[in-house]
């Protein structure tokens, strides 16, 4: 599997990851749109890490393994159930240890997330300060907590449990691409400064 990566490939200070889940794909558009208007970006972008599950149109992966509960945290596998189940091991699958791959060898200072439907600011570690300025710009709340338990997630992994700033930015799935592409440009534009 090859999962592409767009941008500053040589010394980034902001990560940004879409389609965790393949059944929010509203994060490849929105970074190969900003990608093709500002190609010098200094952001390191996966425009799509699930593409399995994008092209399934399915909140898993290839092997019906929620990417955002496989991470190897302390809490993982706690809740091994349904549409969440997180694999078999921790970082049992390949785009986990992708992901953990780039976090290692970059060291984002912060990294953001695209997801959707909560219209929400999620943040993990110490993430308050970055997630109040993506939501005076998108005009969503800030939330520390999504709601639910999310052991094995990527914000327990990086922000809780390495203190890297980690954004989870849920956008309305009700707003069209075309929308969203405004805000998500000030919001990618104001990460360049990091």
């Amino acid at each position: 599997m090859v999962i592409e990566i767009l941008g500053n490939k040589t010394n980034p200070s902001v990560l940004v990851i879409g389609v965790f889940h393949g059944d929010e794909p509203q994060g490849d558009y929105l970074v190969r749109k900003y990608f093709a208007k500002f190609p010098d970006t200094k952001l390191l972008m996966v425009p799509c890490l699930n593409k399995a599950g994008m092209e399934a149109g399915t909140r898993v992966n290839g092997n019906g393994v929620d990417i955002n509960r496989n991470f190897p945290t302390k809490n993982w596998g706690e809740l091994q159930i349904n549409a969440f189940f997180g694999g078999e091991a921790p970082a049992s699958e390949e785009e986990t240890r992708f992901v953990i791959d780039l976090v290692e060898k970059y060291n984002p200072r912060v990294i953001l997330t695209l997801h959707s439907p909560y219209k929400v600011v999620n943040y993990d570690g110490p993430g308050e300060e970055v997630a109040k300025k993506i939501a005076d710009i998108i005009g969503y709340p800030v939330e520390a907590s999504i709601g639910y338990a999310t052991p094995g997630s990527f914000g327990t992994w990086a922000g809780v449990e390495r203190n890297i700033p980690i954004i989870t930015l849920e956008l309305d799935e009700n707003v069209s691409l075309k929308a969203l592409e405004r805000p998500m440009d000030k919001i990618f534009n104001m990460l360049e400064e990091y």
